[in-house]
């Protein structure tokens, strides 16, 4: 029987997983499934810990998810095509959730349907490398026990994200900061900066969310430091952006425009690096932050080994739906229902998409461009279609909305195209909502008010 592995139970492995079950209960032969996740649940980065750097068994951090964390996005455009929101919860919920309302989401999706069951938990893969009479070495480590298991697979599947290993810049004279500088990877949540003037270094949608975090939660002040231009929301008084910074000297932090200015705290906003230590060198996927990584024809079927397969290594507007697109047509692949093409055409084809992408020049462009990556998938699967075309809409309204109001736009609401359900306002605004655990986010509103 084909042996597949695949590393990572986040939301890509999980999505695998699901797909792969999918198939089986329509009555295909699927392979032998076998996922190595390192942390000792699946859900990826939506599994918040308390800690940073190192674990309990001294394996670097994966989640880089902090206390009230909210979705920066609207729901309507991550939905399940195969699982809505209306499905698990049973009724309308707000279009911006909590992370722990988002991870019920995903686990209800694959809980109880016996996935788990080729889920090795607390495995860690270190090594994976082509076996010289074909397939591929996964080496790996069931860390309670700290035993190591070599196996032989005939397919790999890479779903292990790549939002977990910080990209780190170096400053002038940050040695000389007495206050506290983390990356946003080991960022945990924003209560101890209630007085305090922060200053985040990043321009991207991390900077964004930890700085108006900060401020919901009483940072006296944030400034954002941008590298190429500001991010250009209509900020309160106490937010503001400057240029790149200059140089640090003890608190005070000198900019490229010539201010300067004391601060209380650092957070290094500054993105993630694609980073896979567990690979062997031609195994690597060598890629920026792109919509379309280069090597990977149709995004996912890896140029440089045959078999070998990576989900999730794009830039992402779409999310949960995008991966779900990627891991049935891996499926397909690997159950023979898809012919890959000979080598030089997919080669035209990896061309045409990063030509197509090369040429976009707005935001409309970008996100109309995964839209129709994603279709060209589904088209080739069993994968339900919905209207993507109409998630291009939404996700040009929720930026338009962080435009006119970017403390008050998570509480808008957008209708879902997979049932028409029109979300309804959270009992709370965001700005007032501190807790966000599951049951506070479920309480209705008059059980709120009649609590006491």
């Amino acid at each position: 029987m084909t042996r597949v592995a695949i590393i990572g139970a986040g939301p890509s492995g999980m999505a695998q997983l699901r797909a792969f079950a999918s198939a089986a209960a329509q009555g295909a032969e699927i392979p032998e499934i076998v996922c190595y996740e390192k942390q000792s649940d699946w859900g990826g980065q939506w599994n918040y810990t308390w800690r940073t750097g190192v674990d309990e068994y001294s394996e670097p951090v994966h989640s880089s998810m902090y206390r009230h964390l909210w979705s920066n996005g609207p729901k309507e455009c991550l939905e399940f095509a195969d699982y809505t929101f209306d499905d698990h919860f049973g009724r309308p919920i707000s279009s911006y959730p909590p992370r722990a309302v988002l991870w019920d989401y995903i686990n209800g999706r694959v809980a109880g349907a016996g996935l788990k069951n080729w889920v090795r938990l607390s495995t860690s893969v270190r090594r994976v490398e082509a076996h010289r009479s074909g397939g591929y070495l996964v080496t790996a480590e069931h860390l309670p026990s700290q035993t190591e298991t070599t196996e032989q697979f005939d397919e790999v599947i890479v779903a292990s994200g790549h939002f977990s290993y910080p990209n780190v810049p170096s400053f002038s004279g940050i040695e000389t900061f007495p206050g506290p500088v983390v990356h946003a990877h080991d960022f945990r949540g924003a209560e101890h900066l209630a007085g305090k003037h922060l200053l985040v270094i990043g321009g991207s949608y991390s900077a964004e969310d930890i700085g108006i975090q900060s401020h919901k939660l009483g940072a006296a002040s944030v400034t954002f430091s941008y590298r190429s231009a500001p991010m250009g929301f209509g900020w309160p008084q106490s937010l503001q952006e400057w240029p790149l910074v200059e140089r640090f000297e003890g608190t005070a932090v000198h900019f490229a425009d010539g201010r300067s200015r004391d601060f209380d705290a650092v957070v290094l906003a500054t993105g993630y690096r694609h980073h896979f230590p567990f690979l062997s060198e031609e195994l690597k996927l060598r890629t920026a932050n792109t919509l379309y990584p280069d090597n990977l024809y149709k995004g996912v079927v890896y140029e440089g080994a045959p078999g070998f397969y990576y989900l999730g290594m794009q830039d992402q507007w779409f999310t949960f739906n995008m991966f779900d697109a990627q891991a049935w047509f891996v499926r397909d692949v690997i159950l023979g229902r898809i012919g890959l093409p000979q080598a030089e055409q997919r080669r035209n084809d990896v061309n045409r998409w990063l030509s197509r992408m090369e040429a976009a020049a707005t935001v409309r462009d970008d996100v109309q461009f995964q839209a129709d990556y994603i279709k060209d998938l589904i088209e080739a699967t069993d994968y339900p279609a919905f209207d993507l075309d109409t998630v291009v809409e939404t996700f040009l309204e929720w930026k338009h909305d962080k435009k006119e109001d970017i403390l008050t736009y998570r509480d808008r609401c957008y209708r879902s195209v997979m049932t028409g359900t029109v979300a309804v306002p959270h009992h709370t605004s965001w700005m007032q909502a501190l807790d966000d655990s599951l049951e506070a986010y479920l309480t209705s509103a008059a059980a709120k008010a009649a609590a006491p």
